[in-house]
């Protein structure tokens, strides 16, 4: 990292490089954009792309959401400035002419914004974006099954892993037939608070092959195993979040 000082300006600005995925872009004026960014070393970045958004500017490509990005930016006071950016990956390519996959990518994108922290370094949070969006253009998994395994990681490397093999208040080995979001997952008889759902054996066995990344297990995972996991995933999210993600009811799912 260095420093450089602006012309006929006292202050220190700092110069620093890191790559990172794009979580966001917005508007702003009548040629840049704000770049809202997870980066590997700085965690969650916003900063100015100036004049990406000229018909003939080759860095505005490289600098939309799924783009995993070589950067160099200059530190500034609210908002860095991008100066320079090499794509590293386009995980877009495989994601955006899809819908299921769009979706799903969009989800994932807002998820990790709302679990992170501006210039708070998030590296679990980081490398689980990345397999995440590989997994994800790569096409090789249902894409709502990718991204109910993202969702539970992402809870999990937050702090907020659901119990699925054993009861969440007394640590009785399961699995038990109740879901309680409230209480952090499966809950037995014994312990089970009003309001709990009723949670089948496939469908715990389906959350925790998401969370431990058993594909083979998700993969074969038949359609109402996979309902009522989406269900689970999308009630435990909202609780910890207070509120849903706005990308999730477009979500489509098979």
């Amino acid at each position: 990292m260095a420093e450089r000082a602006r012309d006929g300006d006292n202050r220190r600005v700092t110069l620093y490089r890191d790559d990172g995925v794009v979580l966001r872009t917005q508007k702003l004026g009548e040629s840049d954009r704000i770049i809202t960014l997870l980066t590997r070393r700085h965690g969650r970045v916003r900063a100015v792309a100036k004049g990406v958004r000229r018909t003939k500017s080759k860095f505005g490509a490289r600098l939309e959401p799924f783009t995993h990005v070589d950067l160099q930016l200059y530190q500034g006071r609210q908002l860095d400035i991008a100066t320079q950016a090499e794509a590293i990956s386009s995980y877009g390519e495989g994601i955006v002419d899809d819908y299921g996959r769009y979706t799903s990518g969009a989800a994932m994108l807002e998820m990790t914004e709302r679990l992170t922290e501006e210039r708070e370094p998030a590296m679990r949070m980081f490398l689980l974006l990345i397999g995440g969006l590989k997994a994800l253009s790569s096409a090789e998994h249902d894409p709502g099954l990718v991204l109910d395994a993202f969702l539970l990681r992402a809870l999990a490397v937050s702090g907020y892993e659901p119990s699925l093999t054993m009861c969440a208040r007394c640590g009785l080995l399961g699995p038990h037939r109740w879901f309680a979001v409230a209480a952090g997952g499966s809950v037995c008889d014994d312990c089970r608070p009003a309001g709990s759902a009723t949670i089948r054996e496939d469908t715990i066995g389906l959350l925790a092959s998401l969370l431990g990344g058993d594909w083979e297990t998700a993969d074969a995972s038949d359609a109402r195993s996979r309902r009522e996991a989406t269900g689970a995933v999308t009630a435990y999210l909202q609780w910890h979040l207070e509120r849903s993600l706005r990308a999730l009811p477009l979500v489509e799912r098979t």
